[in-house]
C-alpha cells in the first residue's frame, strides 16, 4: 500500500507539473522582456504618460487611477473588509497561537507548522491598522517611506509563508499516513523547527524588493501613495523579474505538492481504513476537510492576487500603464487576506490536541 501511494503521489505531481509547464515557460519568456525593457523616463505604474527628462518630486497619474485611489472601493469598502479581518483574525489567531504554545505540551511536527502559520496570521493583522488608516485617509500615506516598505513587504511575506506553511503540513500529513513508522525519524520537533525557520527565511527573501524599492511617491491629486505608484527605473525593472521567480518558486509549486499530498492522503485512507469502522469514517472526513480548506486558501485567496500580479507584471513589460490589471489586483489582494478565516480550520481539523484544547474550553 505504501508504494502503491507514493507512486500515485507522485503521478500526480508529474502530471501537475506538466500542466504548468506551459505558465513556466512563458514565465520565462517574459522575463526576457522585462529585462530588456527601458523606460525612457520617469512615470508610473499607473500612468506611462506625462513624464519628462527630469527629476521630478510629484508625479502625474490617469485620472481613472485618482477616481479610483479617492473612490468609494478604495477608501470604504476595502478598509471596511480588513477591519472586519481584525475583529475576526485577531481573537481566533491569538486564541490558536495561546494554545499551540502553552497548553499543548507534546511539540508534534503539525502543532510547530500550525504555530508558525497563527503567528504569521496575527503579526499580519496587526499591521493591517496601518493598511486601514491609509485607505480611510483617501490613499494618502502619512508613516513614512520606512513604514511604507514594512507594510509593503508585509503582505507578500504573510501570503508566501502561510502558503509554504500549507505545504508542509500537506507533506507531513502525508507521511503520517503512508509511512506511520518509517517517517518518525524524520517527523520530529527539531526537525520541523528547522523547516519553519526555512520557511521564514525563503518568505523574507521573496520581500526583498519591496524593502529595496522605494515605495512612497507623491501625486498630484492623492497625495503620498503607498505601493500604489512606482517610479519606472532600472530597480523596478529587476523587481518585476524577481516577482516572477518568487511566483514560480513560493506559489505554483506549493500548490502543486500540496494538490497532490491532499489527494495522496485520501487515497491511502479509503484503501488501508475499513469501510464500516466509525474511526475510520472520521479520519476521511477530516482528512476530506483540511484538502478543502487548502485547496480553497490556495485557489480562492492567493490564486487571484497571484494570477493578477503576474498578468500586471506582463503588461507593465509590454508598456501597457496596467492600470485596469493593477485595480483587480488590489481587490485580489484584499480578498487574500480572507484566508484568516480558513487558517483555524486547518488548525482544528488537522490537529487532534488543537481539537482537545478548544473542547475544554466548552
Amino acid at each position: 500500500i505504501q508504494s502503491e501511494t507514493m507512486l500515485l503521489f507522485f503521478i500526480i505531481i508529474y502530471f501537475c507539473m506538466l500542466f504548468t509547464g506551459q505558465i513556466i515557460t512563458r514565465i520565462v519568456q517574459v522575463l526576457e522582456e522585462i529585462i530588456q525593457f527601458r523606460q525612457p523616463c520617469n512615470s508610473t505604474d499607473l500612468d506611462a504618460v506625462k513624464c519628462n527628462k527630469t527629476t521630478q518630486d510629484t508625479y502625474n497619474i490617469t485620472e481613472d487611477a485618482v477616481l479610483f485611489l479617492k473612490g468609494p472601493v478604495a477608501t470604504r469598502i476595502m478598509p471596511s473588509f480588513y477591519i472586519f479581518i481584525i475583529l475576526i483574525s485577531l481573537p481566533l489567531n491569538a486564541l490558536a497561537l495561546v494554545a499551540f504554545t502553552c497548553r499543548i505540551r507534546e511539540k508534534k511536527p503539525a502543532v510547530i507548522y500550525m504555530s508558525h502559520l497563527a503567528c504569521v496570521d496575527l503579526l499580519f493583522t496587526l499591521l493591517l491598522p496601518l493598511k486601514i488608516h491609509y485607505q480611510l485617509n483617501a490613499s494618502d500615506w502619512v508613516f513614512g517611506e520606512a513604514a511604507c516598505r514594512v507594510i509593503s513587504a508585509a503582505y507578500y511575506c504573510y501570503m508566501y509563508c502561510s502558503i509554504l506553511l500549507m505545504m508542509c503540513m500537506s507533506v507531513d500529513r502525508l507521511l503520517a499516513v503512508a509511512f506511520p513508522v518509517a517517517s518518525l525519524t524524520w517527523r520530529n520537533a527539531r526537525k520541523a523547527t528547522c523547516v519553519c525557520v526555512l520557511v521564514w527565511l525563503l518568505a523574507i527573501a521573496g520581500t526583498v524588493p519591496l524593502l529595496l524599492v522605494r515605495q512612497t511617491v507623491k501625486t498630484e491629486n492623492v497625495g503620498v501613495t503607498c505601493h500604489d505608484v512606482l517610479r519606472k527605473n532600472y530597480k523596478t525593472v529587476m523587481y518585476y523579474v524577481y516577482l516572477f521567480s518568487i511566483l514560480s518558486c513560493l506559489y505554483f509549486l506549493p500548490l502543486v505538492i500540496s494538490f497532490a499530498s491532499y489527494i495522496t492522503i485520501i487515497y491511502a485512507l479509503s484503501v488501508k481504513s475499513d469501510p464500516t469502522s466509525p474511526s475510520s469514517s472520521d479520519n476521511r472526513k477530516r482528512a476530506a476537510i483540511m484538502a478543502t480548506a487548502v485547496l480553497t486558501e490556495f485557489v480562492v485567496c492567493f490564486a487571484p492576487s497571484n494570477g493578477f500580479l503576474l498578468y500586471h507584471c506582463v503588461c507593465i513589460a509590454m508598456g501597457s500603464s496596467g492600470l485596469d490589471t493593477y485595480l483587480a489586483y488590489l481587490l485580489a489582494v484584499c480578498l487574500g487576506s480572507s484566508s484568516v478565516f480558513l487558517d483555524p480550520l486547518l488548525y482544528y481539523y488537522g490537529s487532534s490536541q488543537y481539537r482537545q484544547q478548544i473542547c475544554s474550553l466548552f
